[in-house]
């Protein structure tokens, strides 16, 4: 791969529609590596985003994009791609991928940048010795149609669907504005019960602004008698969607808004022609892992890596569970989650984005 010519495409510059373009095309393209997700990041959290290019005699062979992410009192770090579970390489060939990270790591030094974070997923299949205690994503292949979709389940998950609509729940594809303030009140009221610091509403405005304006997103909000009590955000590349947020309101989740709400999901994105539904991350074997298989959805081992500003591995495996912290850390989450629960609402929305800027999970 001597060959290849590399170079650093920021979001302002004529080339990003050609990248986004591959992004739809590559077989591994996720709705995160779009342009759109840098430009959120960049518009709500002051995150420059770039893309570092390869190209040969002047074609595009694939591209790697980058957010620097400033820490308190500290150099930026690389990170592809921060608040999401999915960036790195994406190329034509593995070798190009390869090279791709190879550059990346040695200018990172030159770019004065602490460190570099690549998030990759898992290129084999693992068993299940191998993926106990690790981050998954869970995906799900779709057919060309809703009724094929709701026949091919299990009839216990067909009759939790109707049960949903019994219960009188309805769901809808929401648009604009509303849709953004419906989805951010059912997101926000359950980050506070989680005991965990939201993203800010700038966020999801920003996330809204970049991706409808291709149509590559769409919110679908569930109701009880006219009140928003489930939602999800949704975000679309070519024939494949990812749900990087969905929530419910836990005083209703007897009335079982989550199984309405993934089913309008995705029997709205079969009919929009998406063969691969992204559920997201999980934990190998815990509860949200178990929510998502039942619906057919199956584990992809995630793949994330770090190097320091020298270029040097930070681990020598994969970091097995991304985020998951260790020792006083650890022991002092349940206190800072009991507490945050305990807060207003007004004041964890408040104070919440304020955190969530520097946890790039």
């Amino acid at each position: 791969m001597n060959d290849l010519e590399f170079s650093y495409l920021s979001l302002d510059a004529p080339g990003n529609d050609e990248l986004d373009a591959f992004a739809r095309a590559c077989p591994d393209g996720s709705a995160y590596h779009l342009a759109a997700w840098r430009r959120a990041v960049a518009d709500a959290y002051g995150y420059p985003g770039q893309a570092l290019v390869a190209h040969r005699a002047g074609k595009l062979l694939g591209f790697l994009p980058l957010s620097a992410v400033n820490r308190p009192l500290g150099r930026p770090r690389w990170i592809s791609l921060p608040f999401c579970d999915l960036g790195g390489p994406l190329a034509a060939l593995p070798q190009v991928s390869e090279a791709l990270a190879a550059r990346a790591r040695m200018d990172v030094g030159g770019a004065r940048a602490n460190g570099l974070e690549l998030r990759c997923s898992h290129e084999d299949a693992l068993d299940e010795a191998a993926l106990a205690g690790r981050k998954v994503r869970m995906l799900l292949g779709l057919p060309d149609s809703a009724a094929a979709l709701m026949q091919s389940y299990p009839p216990k998950l067909r009759s939790q669907v109707r049960k949903a609509e019994k219960n009188g729940l309805t769901s809808e594809v929401a648009e604009g504005a509303s849709a953004v303030a419906a989805f951010y009140d059912v997101y926000s009221r359950n980050m506070r019960r989680l005991g965990s610091p939201p993203h800010s509403r700038a966020w999801f405005d920003a996330i809204h602004r970049h991706y409808s304006a291709a149509g590559d997103m769409l919110i679908v909000i569930v109701r009880h008698e006219g009140m928003a009590v489930g939602a999800g955000w949704v975000l679309l590349c070519g024939d494949k969607a990812v749900i990087p947020w969905a929530s419910t309101l836990a005083d209703y989740n007897p009335l079982a808004p989550n199984m309405l709400l993934y089913w309008t999901i995705q029997s709205q994105l079969c009919e929009r022609g998406v063969r691969q539904f992204d559920f997201g991350r999980s934990t190998y074997g815990e509860g949200t892992y178990k929510f998502k298989k039942q619906w057919g959805a199956l584990p992809v081992a995630l793949d994330w890596r770090e190097w320091d500003g020298q270029g040097v591995a930070l681990q020598a495996a994969p970091i097995a569970v991304p985020g998951a912290g260790g020792g006083i850390k650890s022991n002092l989450r349940p206190m800072i989650e009991s507490a945050w629960q305990k807060l207003p609402l007004a004041v964890t929305n408040s104070l919440g984005p304020r955190l969530r800027r520097y946890i790039t999970l």
